[in-house]
């Protein structure tokens, strides 16, 4: 099968496309023919050797995968030959095929294509794990509200009842009213510390120096998640007993109530390009600029859509 492997770390120029043999389910497991895949912060972090969550190099990188169950292993009988599958993998799909623990992956959702599910697992299992605790009547604030995992947020803390705010720069705001945010704030134009208050939850996709400006806003028996695992963390907001390190777990449990959520109608995932798997360099380089609205996919080889 082709593959999209590094064999060092570095820059997009790494990623190259070979042929390797295609793997095989083990106990527990199920090959998925990779239909599309998406890019993740976490992708170029891991090429580039600042998160070593993989390993080292020879590395095939993504995170999520949309496909069609080929092969079960011993013990994954959760699942039938030929199901259409979504999930988020530790590695693996930028491939024509991989193989993924069982408990991982959920069916797809029904309303949606391949593209559309591969946009979802990592950023909306982000999402609704961090969002787990919230309750309707709590305000809470999202930064970077208009990226894969900001737009989703707005939408699962407002089907949660909340009071939603965020940051984003003035070209994404109708787009989150659309989504139902309350209260947009353009983050180049004034401080966010300066004109909200009272916030329950936080989630930071920024990092920085917003950790100790969102302390500032946060209720004294508030919540601030940074959720930027490989950076250093502000350790004036680290000192805080508000703060909370946050990382994402796979799981099946969140995807299935995920999509039910999306077939509801009550949860859309945006695209901001789709592109082919042999252009996952230009993707790469596309997510790194801090500038896309949603998601960017990428179509696999032998993608049914």
């Amino acid at each position: 099968m082709l593959a999209i492997i590094q064999r060092t770390f570095g820059g997009p120029d790494v990623l190259e496309t070979v042929e390797v043999a295609r793997p095989q389910p083990g106990p527990g497991e199920v090959l998925v023919r990779v239909a599309a895949t998406s890019v993740n912060a976490a992708d170029w972090k891991v090429r580039e050797g600042r998160v070593r969550e993989l390993g080292n190099p020879p590395l095939t990188l993504g995170l999520d995968v949309s496909g069609i169950v080929e092969e079960l292993g011993p013990g994954a009988a959760r699942f039938q030959i030929g199901d259409a599958v979504y999930g988020m993998v530790l590695g693996g799909a930028n491939a024509e095929y991989l193989v993924a623990q069982a408990y991982t992956l959920a069916l797809k959702p029904a309303s949606l294509d391949h593209i559309h599910a591969a946009a979802l697992p990592v950023a909306a299992s982000t999402a609704w794990q961090a969002l787990a605790a919230v309750g309707a009547g709590q305000r809470v604030l999202v930064h970077a509200a208009a990226g894969g995992v900001g737009h989703l947020a707005v939408q699962i803390a407002k089907h949660r009842g909340a009071y939603v705010l965020g940051t984003a720069r003035a070209a994404n705001h109708e787009h989150l009213r659309e989504l139902g945010i309350d209260e947009v704030i353009d983050y180049t134009a004034v401080d966010f510390a300066d004109t909200v208050g009272d916030i329950d939850v936080v989630l930071d996709l920024v990092g920085g120096e917003y950790g100790a400006r969102s302390l500032r806003v946060l209720r004294p028996n508030g919540r601030y998640l940074d959720m930027q695992g490989d950076a250093e963390a502000d350790p004036r907001a680290e000192a805080d007993p508000r703060y909370e390190r946050f990382y994402v777990e796979p799981s099946g449990v969140s995807l299935r109530e995920i999509a039910t959520m999306v077939d509801h109608g009550h949860l859309r995932v945006t695209i901001d390009q789709v592109l082919p798997l042999a252009d996952v360099a230009k993707a790469h380089q596309l997510s790194e600029s801090g500038r896309v609205r949603g998601k960017i996919v990428l179509t696999a080889w032998n993608s049914p859509d």
